[in-house]
């Protein structure tokens, strides 16, 4: 397993992989041909950026089987999605500050799946190749907006404000995901557990039946959805998401 990060230090921006508390730079790309330089950073000198910066960022809604039980929510046939536009992207340790009026925001800790080759039209057997990696990811959404208009239910939007997509802090691969659990923390009290083997579409699945149509771009990211526990961000908490292998995305909200 390895764990991969971009970063800032001395005001210049760089890449590496992290070996403990060690990052040994590397250049070329992240995601076709990195190269170590020889030479190597503490992690503590530098500030942690966002690990990648998709093209796109899906992220699924009903992909978990208890979920689905509690809401009484059909298995769909494919997976469902929406899209979450760049301006939410926020990197572990950066303030997310809700706009003004939008309500009650409401905490997502979700596993992230990181494309790491073009494709289009793959297959589950083919897609597996193309997943780079796993991150974490907090799918916040401001909940009142979701359902203000009974006309239209507001996806976008309500998932769509800035910083409302951190990601982050690492991009781990050669993860198990069958193994772990996704724990969300609020204010270091843990508010949300569960198992990522309860998923209903596996991840070469999400990323096959997501491509149908559809070019996946190295980078991309995929949120595979959360399950039972997603609850409210309280003004001035601090939310943590956590998966073993990864490491925790931490954000303070305003």
């Amino acid at each position: 397993m390895a764990r991969w990060l971009r970063y800032t230090h001395d005001g210049s921006d760089g890449f590496g992989r992290l070996d403990g508390e060690t990052i040994v730079v590397h250049e070329g790309d992240l995601f076709g041909e990195a190269t170590p330089t020889g030479a190597t950073l503490a992690l503590a000198e530098v500030t942690v950026g966002l690990p990648c910066r998709p093209s796109k960022y899906i992220a699924l809604w009903n992909n978990f089987h208890a979920a689905a039980e509690k809401q009484g929510l059909a298995r769909p046939a494919a997976p469902l999605f929406f899209v979450k536009p760049p301006n939410t992207y926020r990197a572990s340790g950066e303030t997310v500050t809700a706009p003004e009026g939008v309500g009650r925001l409401l905490f997502e800790g979700e596993l992230g799946i990181v494309i790491g080759r073009r494709g289009r039209d793959l297959t589950p057997e083919t897609a597996a190749a193309h997943i780079f990696g796993y991150t974490c990811v907090n799918d916040v959404t401001a909940l009142e907006v979701l359902k203000a208009d009974p006309s239209f239910v507001q996806w976008t939007r309500s998932k769509g404000f800035d910083g409302f997509g951190p990601f982050g802090p690492f991009i781990a691969t050669d993860l198990d995901p069958d193994t772990l659990d996704v724990a969300v923390r609020v204010n270091g009290r843990e508010r949300q557990r569960y198992p990522l083997a309860d998923m209903i579409f596996r991840p070469h699945e999400v990323v096959a039946l997501v491509s149908q149509g559809l070019t996946l771009e190295p980078g991309d990211l995929i949120a595979c959805g959360t399950s039972n526990g997603a609850g409210p961000i309280p003004k001035g908490a601090r939310v943590e998401v956590e998966i073993a292998g990864i490491g925790v995305l931490s954000n303070d909200f305003a």
